[in-house]
């Protein structure tokens, strides 16, 4: 028997050997910073775009107006002077400018801004930096336009009264009730920083400016103690006198004593809740 047996081999198929290089990842292009400039403008576009930071700006200069009428229609011809006009227009302004601090800082979070804010600008350092910067500004500018209102009643109501225009107030005093006014304006964006909330902001300040000045006062009449160190704690006792006399070196190193107390730890506190708290 002649038998004869096939056996059947696979065919066994390679792939062709390529000889292209390996696809190079190219690096990604990296994207500049926004410019701090460009930050200061938006923030300061961003006080005065809602109608309510437009007329928080616009009250500067109408209550300005409204208390140079009211010491030239009120005021006794002796005390029609120049102290009285910047005196009369200070007490707006110590509430007006407060509030806008506060609101320049909550506005992110009570306007549901923050989170196309801090998009854009992932440093929230820089925009808190920003927003202070702009608010010593408008504090300064504020109460230039604000005591040139005065400087104008002042002459107006001098003519009216027919008596001598007097000019009492001198620069150093000048420097020194604006530093008063941008500590009270600072603490206002202190507290916005710490409770990025509007309302509570605005109470706070309130609290701080009004309550706390007669709960000092109470303790310096009955405890000699206090009357006699409560300057280094108090930072509204350490301000007062700025709107008075020329400090000593005692009372300005007071003002820096509470200054760090009310303004720079509270700062520092509120700064890390900013920078590690979710944004929605």
């Amino acid at each position: 028997m002649n038998a004869s047996t096939s056996t059947a081999t696979p065919t066994v198929t390679t792939a062709p050997v390529t000889t292209e290089p390996p696809a190079v990842r190219r690096p990604r292009a990296e994207v500049a910073p926004i410019p701090f400039t460009r930050v200061l403008g938006v923030e300061l576009r961003k006080m005065f775009d809602t109608r309510s930071g437009f007329w928080l700006m616009a009250s500067i200069v109408i209550l300005s107006v409204v208390a140079t009428g009211a010491t030239i229609i009120f005021a006794p011809e002796a005390d029609l002077d120049f102290e009285s006009f910047a005196s009369a227009i200070g007490i707006p302004m110590s509430v007006i400018l407060p509030i806008i601090a506060i609101l320049s800082v909550t506005g992110e979070w009570s306007q549901r801004t923050g989170l196309a804010t801090f998009t854009m600008v992932p440093s929230r350092s820089r925009v808190i930096a920003a927003k202070w910067l702009l608010t010593v500004a408008v504090g300064v500018a504020g109460m230039a336009i604000a005591l040139g209102v005065g400087a104008l009643g002042n002459l107006i109501g001098s003519s009216i009264a027919g008596v001598d225009v007097v000019w009492n107030v001198s620069a150093r005093e000048f420097a020194q009730i604006v530093l008063a006014n941008s500590i009270g304006m600072l603490m206002g964006f202190t507290l916005g920083v710490l409770l990025r909330s509007s309302a509570a902001g605005i109470v706070g300040y309130f609290v701080y400016s009004l309550v706390l000045p007669g709960v000092s006062s109470a303790l310096a009449s009955n405890q000699q103690w206090w009357a006699d160190h409560g300057a280094w704690f108090d930072l509204n006792m350490a301000t007062y006198p700025l709107y008075d006399t020329a400090l000593t070196s005692e009372q300005w190193a007071q003002l820096g004593v509470t200054a760090g107390i009310w303004l720079v730890l509270p700062m520092l506190v509120g700064l890390w809740a900013v920078l590690r708290s979710e944004v929605k």
